[in-house]
């Protein structure tokens, strides 16, 4: 119920607010991102926030903040990661980050968590859909993220 209510706060904040949006001239992108990861042989559901500041055409700086709640025999996973982007294209991003990857339950703890992604936004309308795939290296393991974004610049 929880994440549900936190969800639709989330759609509603981002989708009905009044921004003046120009395709050309958008240098703001906050976005919902929901999809899975899987890490040692297990996938689970993955959602939360991202944004991506564009400095030009080329380059953006951004932060994403992600949960996975069945992850670690149901401790649950927070991972917030800073990103560097590449636009070679007009839609399409590549992406090096660093994080920390924070375990909950009885022993909780905090890793390191280092970043490459790729996603290509669709654009409908004043929104984007960018199906988006991320690999995050923690502690001599990859996670493989996969999912969608849901982003309305401004």
């Amino acid at each position: 119920m929880k994440l549900a209510i936190n969800v639709i706060l989330l759609l509603s904040l981002l989708f009905s607010a009044n921004y003046v949006f120009a395709a050309d001239d958008a240098r703001h992108f906050p976005g919902i991102f929901i999809g899975y990861t899987d890490a040692a042989d297990e996938t689970h559901f993955t959602y939360g926030i991202e944004y991506e500041y564009k400095f030009n055409d080329s380059w953006g700086l951004g932060a994403a903040y992600e949960k996975i709640d069945d992850a670690h025999h149901d401790d649950g996973v927070t991972v917030t990661v800073a990103q560097l982007f590449y636009h070679p294209v007009k839609s399409l991003r590549f992406g090096l980050g660093v994080g920390k990857e924070k375990i909950g339950g009885a022993h909780p703890h905090t890793e390191d968590l280092y970043r490459v992604s790729a996603s290509y936004e669709y654009h409908i309308g004043d929104f984007g859909l960018a199906p988006t795939l991320a690999v995050d290296f923690i502690d001599g393991e990859k996670a493989y993220v996969f999912g969608v974004a849901f982003v309305r610049p401004f």
